[in-house]
């Protein structure tokens, strides 16, 4: 960590060392917030989960428009916009007592998070580059869910469904939150340029579709969407609802096993990036995968002891063996992603990453709930393992196509990429 630390430029020290502060507010309102709308403002629950997918859903709206805009404009001047949208949807949030109130926050919300990860990550990548940038995005994610942990532990003690004010305190602490990144943007990293290189104003930019025709970029996606969708797509809907309803483990149980996910994060992450660097990207990634259809294995065993203690111990060792994984797929991707783009179109490229992302998130709960609401648990696993195949073998498509500077591979072990 002191090597890794001492290789980062001031720029980086700074986004890095308040990382875990600015997703601390996240974490407070991140578990509570479908309770804040059923229990304490007295929406349907129905209503309440359809306000809820507003925010992924406006976030995959906003992303393409978003990656163009930081292309033009820059990061800086897109995150700021953003964290401003960001502000007013918690402030607004904390006092919805109606469900049109509650939509306008947030759809707000959903436009803060539909341009924060490119913007973030075009941000990241401008200021380091190489194995560094590797190493940068590992970190970045351990010290991610370190704060969104710590405000998930924080909120659960100190919200009450019978005290209304307590949870009006979480959203505008939230929104104070914000205020972090602002601070950096306006202060210490004002004179980043993400964009276009001024030297060079005429050189043709690359849109969409001409960056999604390389074979190198839609593998790439290809490979985000299905890892997204049988990983974290299932983290709030097929995960919790497979082990309630067939493995038979208490909610206490299931709040414990995010805690393990977050603890096994935090604890391995620097570990991990110390076993992967210089080793090829796609590579990695089917390590990942084969962990992660591990972890469903261990999930679906659990549903032939439901009810019991061995049951709760598979829980929450699913947990723990897809965090493992976790540690593993995001340093690799959004490297890769980042490598491939030039300045000229990085918030393009970013932009891509986050809609695979938020398409995968998005139909993952739908999939689960069609076929744990059949009553097909069998199934619902053996989509899930399949889906991690999947992966591996998109990995290595994958590393026939893309460059091998992109995957990591050391100077002198080059292999030939389509391109």
């Amino acid at each position: 960590m002191r090597t890794f630390w001492a290789a980062l430029p001031t720029e980086g020290r700074w986004l890095l060392s308040t990382a875990a502060i600015q997703t601390l507010g996240r974490g407070l309102t991140l578990p509570f917030t479908i309770i804040y709308l059923h229990e304490v403002r007295g929406f349907d629950l129905g209503l309440a989960g359809a306000l809820m997918s507003i925010i992924a859903v406006t976030g995959l709206v906003v992303t393409g428009p978003g990656g163009t805009l930081i292309d033009r404009y820059g990061a800086r001047r897109v995150l700021l916009a953003g964290l401003v949208a960001m502000i007013a949807g918690c402030t607004l949030l904390a006092f919805a007592a109606s469900p049109v109130v509650a939509a306008v926050a947030l759809v707000l919300v959903g436009v803060n998070f539909g341009v924060s990860w490119p913007g973030f990550n075009a941000l990241i990548a401008t200021v380091v580059d190489g194995e560094l940038r590797q190493q940068y995005f590992g970190v970045n994610f351990a010290l991610v869910n370190l704060g969104i942990g710590v405000g998930g532990i924080i909120g659960g003690f100190f919200v009450d469904v019978h005290q209304p004010v307590t949870f009006t305190a979480i959203f505008l602490a939230d929104a104070a939150s914000a205020v972090v990144p602002m601070a950096l943007l306006l202060g210490p990293l004002r004179h980043i340029r993400t964009h276009a290189d001024p030297e060079a104003p005429d050189a043709p930019v690359d849109g969409y579709r001409q960056i999604l025709r390389r074979p190198a970029v839609l593998s790439l996606t290809l490979l985000t969407f299905v890892a997204v969708f049988i990983g974290y797509g299932q983290m709030e809907a097929g995960f919790p609802a497979y082990a309630r309803q067939v493995s038979g483990v208490s909610t206490q149980v299931i709040g414990f096993s995010f805690a393990v996910n977050t603890a096994v994060i935090v604890l391995l992450q620097f570990a991990v990036l110390k076993l992967i660097t210089g080793r090829r990207r796609t590579r990695v990634m089917q390590v990942m995968a084969l962990i992660w259809a591990t972890s469903w294995v261990l999930l679906g065993l659990t549903g032939l002891l439901p009810d019991s203690l061995a049951a709760a111990i598979g829980v929450l060792a699913f947990m723990g063996v897809f965090a493992f994984g976790e540690t593993m797929l995001q340093p690799t991707v959004p490297a890769i992603y980042n490598d491939l783009a030039s300045d000229r179109n990085r918030g393009r490229y970013n932009a891509i990453n986050a809609a695979a992302f938020q398409g995968g998130a998005i139909a993952g709960p739908i999939a689960a709930g069609l076929l744990l609401g059949e009553g097909r648990q069998g199934w619902f696993i053996g989509a899930m393992v399949a889906g991690s195949l999947g992966v591996c073998a998109l990995a290595l498509v994958l590393e026939r196509r893309v460059p091998a500077a992109a995957n990591g591979v050391p100077a002198g072990d080059e292999t030939v990429a389509i391109d």
